[in-house]
């Protein structure tokens, strides 16, 4: 009776423990890039006059350090920021230690502007729809042309204008517009 039970709950047994003690691969979620406005801490260990803790990434996209100078910020991961100044402080020391932190996000921003009732400028710190967005900045005022809504966007090619259809989206007909919002995206509601 015992062998009997023993054989049923062994596949679960095997299942649980191949769950719990095998390592997964870890899921990707999106990745930071410093942009211009936003404010490092980058620290050296055991250097505390290299440590800066208020470093503003400056319009061109750098920031300065003593003994590297100027080093190219803006578009790159706090993780690869470090690397290259630890590269550049290769120079002067013989194993630098360098950590990266962005304390405040500041070029991670969207705007909602027009007949909302917060309208403003939002820190993007994650992912946010048009929806999202609505919500940040606390719905629609009595005036607002809730299916004329656009959303400008800043490219490479000049400003994009992508139509916002409300009444269609949360009818679920037009769900594709609900985009994801890019840093420096500007929501207007007419």
């Amino acid at each position: 009776m015992f062998t009997s039970y023993f054989r049923r709950i062994l596949p679960l047994l095997l299942l649980a423990w191949a769950i719990l003690i095998i390592p997964w691969p870890a899921q990707a979620g999106p990745v930071y890039r410093i942009g211009p406005g936003d404010v490092l801490e980058i620290t050296v260990w055991k250097e505390d006059q290299l440590t800066r803790s208020e470093l503003l990434v400056r319009p061109d996209g750098r920031i300065s350090l003593p003994l590297v100078d100027d080093v190219q910020a803006a578009g790159l991961t706090p993780m690869e920021l470090k690397q290259s100044v630890t590269n550049a402080l290769k120079r002067y020391l013989e194993a630098p230690q360098v950590f990266v932190e962005v304390k405040k996000p500041e070029s991670q921003f969207f705007c909602v502007l027009g007949n909302v009732n917060k309208p403003g400028r939002y820190e993007m710190l994650t992912s946010i729809n048009v929806l999202q967005a609505l919500s940040m900045a606390e719905g629609f005022n009595q005036w607002a042309k809730k299916d004329d809504i656009v959303i400008l966007r800043s490219s490479k090619k000049g400003q994009q204008r992508l139509r916002f259809e409300y009444y269609e989206v949360i009818e679920g007909n037009k769900l594709s517009q609900n985009i994801i919002l890019k840093p420096g995206d500007v929501v207007v509601v007419p």
